[in-house]
């Protein structure tokens, strides 16, 4: 037994100062390429059972021929592991160069491209990643063209729409000022109603602003969706006589919602004003709103005779107004925005569909 032990100490003492070396050896080569550490870490282990056979043997007294036996074997083991670590090294660059060649396309507009040859585990797990996060930041790039085409056609729309308006209250401005006006009360009710129509514009460009930029502060309190329908309808009523819009109850619940009362408000009066600029005279515009499982659905629909389908999917597009809506009272396209920012601030969606003589706009929101 105390033969056994002093071996072991001679044997630990050995590779533990071949160890020693070895750890001092990969901290100073440690931003060296992994095959010199794959290598270095072989010829240490390698090492450590040379160094503690051969102080075994030199405290056993071995006779010089057995010592020159064991010595050549660890020496050619060690030969032996060191190419094996090379190679293993080597394979592992390989799959690494070949990785980082392929993420040099993520971000100049290409996919990315995983690579065909194996690789290890870790470098298999890491391409799946990197294929993930490509497949992420093309959706991205997609939304952020799409969010850069809305924004120039917003401006582009908006820039056309406060040119008329400047315009026709600058020339009005000048009749008035040199006495020129025949009817100087028409003048002023004109002007007014420019007014009224670019603070409106500029309203709902604060009010998408704050939708945008996450700001929208919700005051939710328990309300009905008919007092909600009923309170909109009587907004909306002077412009449906006026246009001669008849606007119809197509079955209205009182279901109970938990929501900002002012907020779901405000779009119902946009989808039905939409409804009823879009609606020719004599036509009929239809609010309802019912339970759907766990979800309330409030619904327009209109007599716009139906939006072409290409268009469908840009319906709440910032900016979307259609064809025909470039010249006012078209507005500047912002209504359905908003109306989708306040929906979705509510955890609910917005959506449109065609139907015969028309097209049918729903807002779904949880309920109570």
């Amino acid at each position: 037994m105390r033969d056994l032990l002093l071996i072991a100490l001679y044997a630990a003492a050995g590779a533990a100062a071949v160890g020693l070396a070895g750890a001092v050896a990969l901290r100073v080569l440690r931003r060296r390429s992994m095959a010199v550490s794959l290598a270095l870490l072989t010829t240490v282990a390698v090492g450590s059972m040379l160094a503690g056979t051969l102080s075994v043997a030199w405290a056993m007294f071995l006779s010089s021929h057995d010592l020159t036996v064991v010595t050549t074997v660890c020496a050619v083991a060690a030969v032996a592991s060191t190419l094996t670590a090379l190679l293993l090294g080597r394979w592992v660059i390989g799959g690494h160069r070949d990785l980082e060649r392929a993420a040099h396309t993520l971000g100049e507009g290409g996919g990315f491209a995983r690579p065909a040859t194996p690789m290890p585990a870790e470098l298999t797990s890491l391409a799946s990643q990197l294929d993930d996060a490509s497949t992420k930041l093309a959706v991205s790039h997609e939304r952020e063209r799409a969010l850069e085409a809305s924004r120039r056609e917003l401006v582009a729309w908006i820039s056309h729409d406060l040119r008329s308006p400047l315009a026709g209250l600058r020339a009005m401005a000048e009749a008035l000022e040199d006495g020129v006006a025949d009817d100087p009360g028409r003048y002023h009710r004109q002007i007014r109603g420019e007014v009224e129509r670019l603070t409106s514009m500029v309203n709902d460009l604060f009010e998408l602003s704050r939708i945008q930029a996450g700001s929208l502060t919700l005051n939710p309190t328990r309300v009905s969706a008919y007092d909600l329908v009923s309170d909109a309808i009587a907004g909306a009523g002077p412009l449906a006589a006026e246009r001669g819009v008849r606007l119809a109850d197509d079955g209205v619940e009182a279901v109970p919602l938990e929501a900002d009362g002012k907020e779901l408000t405000r779009v119902l009066a946009n989808l039905l004003v939409n409804a009823i600029h879009r609606t020719p005279a004599d036509g009929t515009v239809a609010v309802s709103a019912r339970r759907a499982d766990d979800a309330v659905v409030l619904a327009v629909t209109d007599g716009c005779g139906g939006i072409p389908a290409a268009d469908l999917p840009r319906v709440f597009d910032t900016g979307w107004r259609g064809t025909d809506a470039r010249t006012p009272p078209g507005g500047a396209g912002l209504g359905l925005a908003i109306v989708r920012g306040i929906v979705e601030a509510h955890a609910g969606r917005a959506t449109v569909r065609n139907v015969p003589g028309g097209c049918r706009f729903e807002v779904t929101l949880p309920r109570a």
